[in-house]
């Protein structure tokens, strides 16, 4: 007979060896999404794990930990155990930071001196760059910076790229956020003097290739790589144009000409179409002139002096400048500033746009087009199932069929006033949509419009939040804040 004591105290160790690797290996299983970059995989705003994510939660309900930072709008990104964002911890410093995603425990701190900053228009703020990770560095942008890479594990930092620093007519201020692609950082900078995409090697920090987007007005746009047939390209969208590009070379490969002039959302796509929305105030006769002389005409004279536009742009305010009165007026202002191939206007858009291609494709890959209906000016849209979800300043919400650009719904409200600059990001059935009053309304997913909730993140909310494995991230302009069922 057998010995079922001795048997059982022999194998004990291995047992509890078998149970101790069967609870690493469930862990892991469910602790297996990463938000990687603004808007998580894709830049697509959902979550893919199967995870319940809270309905209600406020600072008294469902919060797993809270965190001081200092003023940020970046967006955390996740990867393995940790969560990653910046701040500003200092007139000139700026700073990364990697929190355990369980604890919310500082796992480790980078600061960087930034030198003298740039005019900035609130509520935008130096940091305002949301990292992108491969899971072994972070990279991130910063104005007076660059692009860093940073050690993932130790924050150590493993390379840094001058760039130029980017110049604005309006003082809006740097929001560009690098995304990872193969083994490439991919970064884009539009800005009002010398936009450029440019790909770099994330290993060792040098530039593979640069593209200038001399036709580019300032805008926010983040690059999305999508699908087309078995093979990738890099959309990007700008003033006036949607661009297909290889991101293996930088080679622009196609361009749609439908957008319109300021461009401070980001599109998504699925199954090779491209969908995005965007509002530029005005109407398509709204070119830059318009807004500059809203903006910077200081004395209402209907012209702009050197002294009313930014030093950098001295050499655009000559070439504009054709009869050396030290004034711009009429269409001298666009002349100056404008690219004469792209007068584009204002107006707003939702559109569906198939990918693929070779040049002009405004003809033949246009799907489908809503002009002047419900879009924002800086919330994206979110695809989540068979919906087209965007919102707008005042909480109004509308929702479209992808495939026909049909409505669900359209500018109803969602009991939540007030400026929306977070993305909606959808997970568990759900739609959480951000307000910067620190409110977030919690929708049901699908073609009726039904409000579950009604949260409140007790802090101002610019920042699109992180989706993980039934967590929610919010970062508030002072906070880090972690949402779970408990």
């Amino acid at each position: 007979m057998v010995d079922r004591t001795r048997w059982r105290r022999a194998s004990a160790p291995l047992v509890s060896g078998v149970l101790a690797m069967s609870c690493v290996l469930a862990a892991s299983i469910l602790r297996a999404e990463d938000w990687p970059q603004f808007r998580g995989p894709d830049a697509s705003g959902v979550s893919r794990a199967e995870r319940a994510l809270p309905t209600e939660f406020s600072l008294d309900q469902n919060l797993v930990w809270s965190v001081e930072l200092g003023p940020g709008i970046a967006s955390p990104v996740i990867s393995g155990e940790r969560v990653i964002t910046t701040a500003m911890t200092g007139a000139e410093e700026f700073a990364v930071v990697a929190l355990d995603r369980t604890t919310g425990r500082e796992l480790w701190r980078r600061t960087l001196a930034t030198g003298k900053l740039p005019p900035i228009t609130l509520p935008n703020n130096a940091a305002s760059s949301t990292p992108a990770t491969d899971g072994q560095r972070v990279y991130v942008h910063f104005c007076t910076l660059g692009l860093l890479a940073l050690e993932i594990e130790t924050g150590d930092l493993a390379w840094q790229l001058k760039l130029d620093e980017p110049q604005y007519l309006m003082d809006w201020g740097a929001a560009y956020s690098p995304i990872v692609y193969e083994n490439l950082v991919i970064y884009c900078q539009d800005d009002d003097l010398s936009p450029f995409i440019v790909a770099v090697d994330r290993q060792s920090g040098q530039v593979r290739w640069r593209t200038e987007r001399p036709d580019m007005l300032a805008g926010y746009a983040l690059p999305v790589i999508c699908d087309v047939g078995g093979h990738k390209e890099l959309i990007v969208a700008g003033t006036g144009k949607l661009k297909g590009y290889d991101p293996g070379s930088g080679q622009e490969l196609w361009t749609c000409n439908t957008l319109v002039r300021t461009i401070m959302t980001s599109p998504v796509v699925r199954d090779g179409v491209i969908y995005i929305s965007v509002q530029s105030y005005g109407d398509t006769d709204r070119v830059l002139k318009s807004a500059l002389l809203e903006w910077k005409d200081t004395n209402q004279d209907k012209a702009l002096t050197r002294d009313e536009v930014p030093p950098a742009f001295a050499e655009r305010f000559a070439k504009g400048d054709a009869n050396g009165d030290g004034r711009l007026e009429g269409d001298e202002i666009d002349q100056a500033f404008q690219a004469p191939t792209n007068m584009v206007g204002g107006g707003s858009i939702i559109q569906a746009i198939r990918a693929g291609g070779s040049g002009d494709v405004t003809a033949t890959h246009l799907l489908w087009n809503l002009k002047n209906r419900a879009p924002s000016n800086l919330a994206s849209p979110l695809l989540v199932g068979d919906q087209l979800f965007v919102v707008k300043r005042g909480g109004l919400a509308s929702s479209f069929d992808p495939t026909t650009g049909d409505k669900h719904w359209e500018i109803k409200r969602i009991n939540n006033l007030g400026e929306y600059y977070a993305s909606p990001v959808a997970g568990d059935g759900k739609i959480y949509v951000t307000g910067e009053n620190g409110f977030v309304v919690v929708l049901a997913a699908g073609p009726e419009l039904k409000v579950l909730a009604k949260n409140d993140l007790g802090g101002t909310c610019i920042a699109t939040p992180a989706i993980a494995d039934g967590r929610l991230y919010f970062r508030t302009t002072e906070k880090l804040l972690c949402f779970g069922l408990k």
